[in-house]
């Protein structure tokens, strides 16, 4: 069984236990979340695609923790004038465990 969510104007493949990473998010640790935006869900064989949302299915999850992802390094460089400037960005995200999904 698995499942296509929008989540933050992304999309994600999601299955039960699997763990997807969100950029920073609002609730807390251990705090229960709620997808509603479904765009496709799979259960044996059975297959439903929304228009543009399934109704009546829901993924819950639960937050596992907050914290920042791992270094992006901004590299600039300028050919010939001997400029070159070294940067890096670390993104905040958050990280949810997929405990269920449900629908009709």
């Amino acid at each position: 069984m698995f499942a296509i969510i929008e989540a933050q104007g992304k999309q994600y493949k999601v299955q039960e236990g699997s763990i997807i990473k969100l950029d920073s998010w609002l609730p807390q640790e251990e705090e229960e979340v709620v997808f509603d935006r479904v765009l496709m869900w799979k259960k044996d064989d059975a297959l439903e695609v929304g228009k543009p949302y399934v109704e009546g299915a829901r993924v819950t999850g639960k937050v596992l923790r907050r914290g920042k992802d791992k270094k992006v390094v901004v590299f600039k460089y300028k050919p010939k004038v001997n400029y070159r400037k070294k940067t890096g960005h670390r993104q905040p995200i958050t990280l949810v465990r997929i405990e269920k999904i449900e629908g009709e």
